[in-house]
Parts: C-alpha cells; sequence; structure tokens
C-alpha cells in the first residue's frame, strides 16, 4: 500500500501537467493562449490585492508588538486550562484567523519545542489543519472581487474556527489519549 502511495505521490502533478493540456487539445481549446490569459488575469488580481494584504500585515504586527497578544493568553488561560488546551497553543489560535504563515511560524515553534509526537505538537498540528485564515480570506478574497459587507461571514467564520480549535483538541485527546 505505501509503495502505491509513494507512486501516486510521485506522478500526480506531472500526470496532470500532461492531461490537463490534452484534454484542452482534444476539446480543441487554444491551450496556450487560454494559459497566458489567465496568467494576465492572475497577475491583475494579484496586483489588485496588495493593499489588502499590506494592512492584514501591519495589523497583525501592531497586535503583536502592542503586548494584546500575551494580554489575551494571559486573560483566556484559566478557561482554556480547564478544557485541557496548553496555553502555548492559545497564541497558534489567536494568529491562525489573521495569518497562515504566522500561524505556520507558531506551529514550527511548538513543534521544535514539545516535539511533532508530544500532546501538545499533535493538537497544534491538528489546529493548524482544522483551521482557516478568517481574516486573511475575509480581507484578500472578499477585498479582490468587490465585497464589502461581511456581516454574517465574519461571525459564521470565526464561529467556525473556535470550533475547529474546540473539536482539535477533543479529538487528539480522544486517539491519543492523555
Amino acid at each position: 500500500m505505501i509503495s502505491v502511495i509513494n507512486f501516486i505521490s510521485a506522478w500526480a502533478v506531472p500526470a496532470l501537467l500532461i492531461i490537463i493540456p490534452l484534454i484542452g487539445i482534444a476539446r480543441k481549446v487554444p491551450v496556450y493562449e487560454s494559459f497566458v490569459q489567465g496568467a494576465k488575469e492572475g497577475f491583475t488580481t494579484a496586483v489588485r490585492i496588495i493593499p489588502f494584504l499590506v494592512a492584514m500585515f501591519v495589523a497583525i504586527r501592531i497586535f503583536q508588538q502592542t503586548g494584546m497578544m500575551q494580554y489575551l493568553v494571559d486573560l483566556l488561560s484559566p478557561v482554556t486550562s480547564r478544557i485541557g488546551i496548553p496555553d502555548e497553543l492559545i497564541p497558534l489560535a489567536l494568529i491562525r484567523p489573521l495569518s497562515g504563515s504566522g500561524a505556520l511560524g507558531m506551529l514550527a515553534a511548538i513543534i521544535k519545542a514539545h516535539g511533532p509526537d508530544s500532546l501538545t505538537g499533535l493538537i497544534a498540528s491538528t489546529m493548524q489543519g482544522s483551521t482557516e485564515t478568517t481574516f486573511y480570506v475575509l480581507t484578500v478574497y472578499f477585498g479582490a472581487v468587490g465585497v464589502r459587507k461581511i456581516r454574517h461571514s465574519l461571525p459564521a467564520a470565526l464561529v467556525s474556527d473556535l470550533a475547529g480549535f474546540l473539536v482539535s483538541t477533543y479529538i487528539v485527546y480522544l486517539v491519543f489519549g492523555q
């Protein structure tokens, strides 16, 4: 079974790079011209979202540098400790909705400090994979397509992130014990 998975892993991307153009050719789609047009649109979109990215990164940096992160960790710690979430994971839970790369950096630090197979490392990894960069998505993607009214999207997304954090902890305790 492992050899099958390794074979698929090695050939999945090359196969797609061959199959997709062949399907386009078979359907008489101008493959190269379509690719170039898509690249132009992608570049235009990238330029259009730069202001949203800059605003998001500035806000994250201010959040960290003002000490607000540590204040929130200290505030939430008594509650999270009671439900089994280690204090080291609170910053990950706070940053993940804001920044994927920031959360990935925190995950790497947690794994380096506690190990990938530790309970803390397992919960952190599960949290990382079970949640979304909510504010990033709302800011960048909604901003890029011109959506301005996020009144219902934001609470729904934050509730789903909270559920992802809590269920991640529960599932890791359920599967790995302790």
